[in-house]
């Protein structure tokens, strides 16, 4: 292990995982996409059940169906602002309830996540001696899926404040790390709609069937 990294233990406890499971869903007909089943299993228990390997704290950022997210047994919290301000103001409340050092933050809609994605955000933004890393997957960006240190709070409060709302000009305002996943794109992939679901609930069967 290099030195300067923290032990797994270290590494554990110094990190809350935010879900981010609070946007309108419009393009699932306003269905709340982490309570969507797949292979079995609502989406953001495929999450959370990545996540848990890495990570010792856990919390659901959701502004409806707040019961049906504490069921999954984790602190859920909803935005600090009112109107479904976007995924900036779930890292915001989700770095104001932490008492950690860093968040990291995933989509509820991705139930693909392999295991190191925390690791991997973390060694980049340690080797770039940055504030916040994020993801590529060799073809693009996934700025949802980020490592962010939570002293950078007072910072997004005031962004957001003056009406801001995107990630990418946040992120432009402070030292930024790219981890780079090319070899496990489709962990970033993401369901959008009743047909991706269903698509992807095909080839989980098909596979599953092999």
């Amino acid at each position: 292990m290099n030195p300067s990294m923290p032990s797994p233990s270290t590494f554990r406890r110094e990190i809350t995982a935010v879900i981010l499971a609070g946007g309108r869903a419009q393009r699932m007909g306003g269905i709340d996409k982490g309570l969507v089943i797949l292979n079995g299993k609502p989406m953001v228990e495929h999450v959370i059940n990545a996540l848990r390997r890495e990570v010792d704290n856990i919390f659901i950022n959701a502004n409806r169906n707040l019961e049906q997210y504490r069921a999954f047994g984790f602190r859920v919290i909803p935005d600090i602002m009112d109107g479904f301000q976007g995924p900036l103001a779930g890292m915001a409340s989700g770095m104001q309830a932490a008492r950690t050092k860093y968040i990291v933050t995933v989509p509820c809609d991705s139930p693909l996540i392999s295991d190191g994605l925390v690791r991997r955000l973390h060694e980049a933004m340690e080797r770039e001696n940055a504030d916040i890393s994020s993801v590529h997957d060799g073809d693009r960006t996934h700025p949802v899926f980020a490592l962010i240190r939570c002293v950078l709070l007072p910072d997004l409060l005031e962004f957001l404040n003056a009406g801001e709302r995107k990630i990418d000009r946040w992120y432009a305002r402070h030292r930024l790390a790219i981890a780079y996943f090319d070899d496990t794109p489709n962990s970033f992939l993401n369901v959008n709609s009743p047909e991706e679901r269903a698509d992807l609930e095909n080839k989980l069967v098909a596979e599953r069937n092999q």
